[in-house]
C-alpha cells in the first residue's frame, strides 16, 4: 500500500499536477482520500523526501522541491530482494564495469594492482562464507574503480557497495554446498582474467573480461529467473 500511495503521488509530482512549490495535503486528508491508514501516508512521504522529491517545513507542511527532476539517485537494499531487480542493476553493471576495467588497464599504478590482488586473495580465502566473500567481491570491484583514476567511478561504486554483489543464496537456493564452490570458482576465474589483462595494461582484454564476468552473472541470473517462473503456478 505505501509503494502504490508513492507511486501515486510521485506521478502527480512529475506530471506538474502538484507543481514545484505547492504545498501537499496533510497526512491526515491523505489517508481520508486515499482510503489508507496515517501509517502508510507517512511512511510514502517519507520516502517521497528521501527521493528528493519533497521538502518539509517546520511548522508549514510538505512541499514540492523546486527542481523534484533532480533527486537523488537510489538503489535500496529492499529493491535487490528480487531476481528481476538483480537483473536490472547487472544490466547497468554491464556497461559501467566494461568501461572501467578498460580505464583500470590504461591507468593503473603498482599499488592498484596491489590492492585488486588483495582483493582477489580474499575472496578466495573466504569462499565457504558468502557474506565475506560478498564484502571481499565489492572491494575488488571498488579497487578497480580506484585504479581507474576516476572519481566518479570509485564514488559510484563505493555508493553501491555490497549491492553491487547478488547475494550467492539469491542464485544457489537450497542447492549443496558443493554448488557454492563450482559458483565460487568460476567466480574467482573471471575475476582472474580481468586482473590479468590490468596487470598487462591490456585495455580492450581488460574490457572483454569484464564484460564476459558481467554478462556471465546475467545469464546466470535471467536463466534461474526463467526457471522460477516456471515453477510459479499459473492462475
Amino acid at each position: 500500500m505505501t509503494d502504490a500511495l508513492y507511486g501515486r503521488i510521485e506521478a502527480r509530482i512529475r506530471s506538474g499536477e502538484l507543481a514545484p512549490g505547492s504545498r501537499l495535503p496533510t497526512q491526515k486528508d491523505i489517508a481520508l482520500d486515499e482510503n489508507v491508514s496515517r501509517t502508510v501516508v507517512r511512511e510514502a512521504v517519507a520516502r517521497l523526501a528521501a527521493q528528493g522529491l519533497t521538502i518539509s517545513r517546520q511548522g508549514s507542511g510538505v512541499y514540492v522541491a523546486d527542481a523534484p527532476e533532480l533527486r537523488a539517485f537510489q538503489v535500496t537494499r529492499d529493491e535487490l530482494a528480487e531476481l528481476a531487480d538483480v537483473i536490472k542493476l547487472l544490466e547497468m553493471r554491464l556497461a559501467v564495469e566494461t568501461e572501467m576495467a578498460g580505464l583500470a588497464a590504461s591507468r593503473r599504478t603498482t599499488a592498484d594492482i596491489g590492492a585488486i590482488q588483495e582483493a582477489l586473495f580474499d575472496m578466495n580465502e573466504r569462499r565457504d562464507d558468502p557474506a565475506a566473500a560478498a564484502k571481499a567481491d565489492s572491494a575488488f570491484h571498488l579497487a578497480i574503480a580506484r585504479a581507474s583514476q576516476n572519481d566518479y567511478f570509485v564514488r559510484f561504486v563505493d555508493f553501491l557497495g555490497l549491492r553491487l554483489v547478488p547475494p550467492r543464496n539469491l542464485y544457489l537456493r537450497d542447492q549443496p554446498v558443493a554448488a557454492h564452490h563450482a559458483y565460487a570458482d568460476r567466480v574467482q576465474d573471471e575475476h582472474e582474467a580481468i586482473v590479468d589483462a590490468i596487470v598487462r595494461m591490456d585495455a580492450a582484454k581488460a574490457r572483454e573480461a569484464a564484460r564476459r564476468h558481467m554478462q556471465e552473472s546475467l545469464t546466470r541470473h535471467s536463466t534461474l529467473s526463467a526457471r522460477v517462473r516456471v515453477r510459479e503456478p499459473q492462475p
